[in-house]
Formats: C-alpha cells, structure tokens, sequence
C-alpha cells in the first residue's frame, strides 16, 4: 500500500460522493439557491491541497466545494451550509459559493477575488509570516481587466502568491475558443510571472507541478501561475447542460479517480469508496437535522 496514493484518491473520492449528492439534493428540491460542482477536476484540488501548508492563505470561487474538502473542510459544516441550516459554516447564510473556515475563504465573483487575494499576500508579506497565498481562477476570468492590475501589482511587489487557473474548456456556456484570444501563459508571462502549464486529470502530476509552482512563491522569488487544462463533467451549475453528449462521453474518458484509481488494488479503492460515501451519507443526515437561521 503506498499511502500516498491512498490519501489522494480517498480525497477525490469525498469530493466525487459529495458533489453527486448535492445534485442529487438539489433535483429533489431539497436545496435552495445554485450550485457548481467540481465534478471532473477533483485531481487539481487534491494534488494541490497535498502539498500546501495549513497556515496558507486560501481563495477559491464559485466552484469552491472540491478545494474546501480538500483543504480539510468539514463535510458536515458544508452540507449544512447549502442546505441552509444555522450549523453551517456562516449561520446557513452564505450557501453554496460564499464560505469561510480557518484560512479559506470563498466568493461567486472571480475577478473580484483577484484583488481581494493579492491584498492578502500582501499583508502576509508584510507580516514576515513565511505563508503563501492560492487564489483560484476559472477561464472566463481572464476577460476581466481587474487581474490584469492584480497581476501587475503581485508582479512589482514580488508578492507570495499562486495564481491557479483551472481552465474546464467552458465560461459557463462559453467555449475558451470564443472567450480567450492568446495563450494562457502568456498572459501571465506579460508581467514575468512564471508558469508552470499541464493538461492534466492525473492527481500525480498535478501534485508535482503544485509543489514546484509553490516552491517558487515559498522561496520568496515571488508570484507564479499555476494553469491546469481539466474538464469539468456536470453542467455550469445545476442547470442544463448545451454541450452535446459525445462530447461529455469523450472527456468522461480522463476521469481522475479512474486515472489514478489503477494504481491502487481493488480492496483499497472500494475501502476509500465505502469511506467516502459513509462520511457523505452522514454529514447530509446531520445537516438536514439541524435548524434553519432565526430570522431576526
């Protein structure tokens, strides 16, 4: 058994089993606002969040349940939050794209995380706290002029933050063909901040550049961009989805948990499966226990 490969594939295990039952929560009606899975990419959340520090600075996005869990989030503390109970981890208010637990933090709006992240690695640096920051942004926010400031200013002050981009192909419903003109990388490599590029659904190789990405900022050398091509399996939110079906058939071909399940034995995957899904089971069941927020 390596260890290891046990942890990642069990953690994509819990974000795969989570994701699946907040859909299915939401079809029955059990569930209030929107929600945007993380189906599909569950191998950047896991290599990432393998080799980050727990006193690190945390922005995710919309999309943010598979870097929460993965960061050690409490399922049950999620579950109750989207499904609004006064348990949840802002009091039920903040449902499913607005979280915050220790160092992680959450916003629905991507541009405007940008600033708000670069604002934090800049105190981190002022405080001499030897801490990173990880901002996660989706391809559609490379259309917002906000952080290309961001970009520059993080470039000038050497600031010790990871720009993750997870590109899933779409922005919402638009494909990248029509959104983003250039290369990706270059737009980061316009302000000298180096790149580190995969297009990846293996947690391994994920992990591997995270590390050589988050050595870079560590070591004081300043931002870097770490930019993952990933495929992201559900639709935008709880919606329909426009993609054609043969289209979702053929990128259900680079599943993660496939991928790297096939370096595990048949016992240790089914162990991390019936795992994960007893930790989802339990955690909808306690949540949906709990009271909704007083409304005064």
């Amino acid at each position: 058994m390596n260890a290891l490969y046990v942890d990642l594939y069990r953690t994509m295990a819990l974000i795969r089993r989570f994701e699946e039952r907040l859909l299915d929560e939401f079809s029955r009606g059990r569930l209030v606002g929107t929600t945007h899975t993380y189906l599909g990419q569950e191998a950047d959340a896991a290599g990432i969040f393998s080799v980050i520090e727990a006193d690190d600075v945390v922005f995710s996005n919309h999309r943010c349940h598979g870097h929460f869990l993965a960061y050690g989030g409490d399922p049950y503390l999620l579950a109750a939050e989207v499904m609004g109970r006064a348990s949840g981890l802002v009091g039920g208010r903040g449902g499913s794209q607005h979280i915050h637990w220790r160092n992680f933090y959450s916003n629905g709006i991507q541009g405007g995380i940008v600033p708000i992240a670069s604002g934090m690695a800049l105190a981190e640096r002022e405080k001499h706290s030897q801490q990173i920051v990880l901002v996660f942004l989706g391809d559609g926010t490379l259309g917002q002029g906000v952080v290309y400031e961001s970009l520059n200013l993080a470039a000038l002050w050497r600031l010790p933050i990871l720009f993750v981009l997870e590109n899933n192909r779409y922005a919402q419903t638009t494909p990248v063909e029509k959104a983003v003109a250039g290369s990706m990388s270059g737009r980061f490599a316009a302000f000298g901040i180096p790149v580190w590029e995969r297009e990846t659904s293996d947690v391994l190789e994920v992990r591997s550049l995270a590390q050589q990405a988050g050595a870079h900022v560590r070591k004081g050398h300043g931002p870097a961009a770490l930019i993952l091509h990933t495929y992201r399996f559900a639709a935008h939110s709880k919606g329909d989805d426009p993609r054609p079906p043969e289209e979702i058939a053929r990128i259900r071909q680079f599943d993660p948990l496939t991928i790297h399940g096939a370096r595990l034995e048949a016992a240790e995957r089914q162990q991390a499966e019936s795992e994960a899904q007893a930790i989802v089971d339990a955690a909808f069941a306690r949540a949906a226990a709990d009271p909704s927020p007083a409304l005064t």
